[in-house]
C-alpha cells in the first residue's frame, strides 16, 4: 500500500485500488478497514496482510462498501 502515516501511535495505510480508495487503521491492537473511505464497521483483523486481502478480495468481488 503506498501512503503510510502514523500518528499519535495509530498507523494508517491507503491506496487505490482498481479504481477505489483502500485503507487501514492499527488501532488498540486490530486492524480496521476503509472501504471508499467507509469504514467497515464490526470487521477487525489481526494483521495488516489480511486486513488488505480482504478488501482486494471485496474490490474484486465488485462488493459495495457497507455504511454500517
Amino acid at each position: 500500500m503506498q501512503m503510510h502515516q502514523r500518528v499519535d501511535g495509530q498507523e494508517f495505510v491507503s491506496e487505490v485500488y482498481r479504481d477505489r480508495s483502500i485503507a487501514i487503521l492499527h488501532r488498540n491492537g486490530r486492524w480496521h478497514v476503509y472501504l471508499d473511505h467507509v469504514l467497515q464497521q464490526k470487521i477487525e483483523f489481526a494483521t495488516a496482510e489480511h486486513a488488505v486481502a480482504w478488501l482486494m478480495a471485496r474490490v474484486d468481488q465488485g462488493i459495495p462498501a457497507r455504511l454500517n
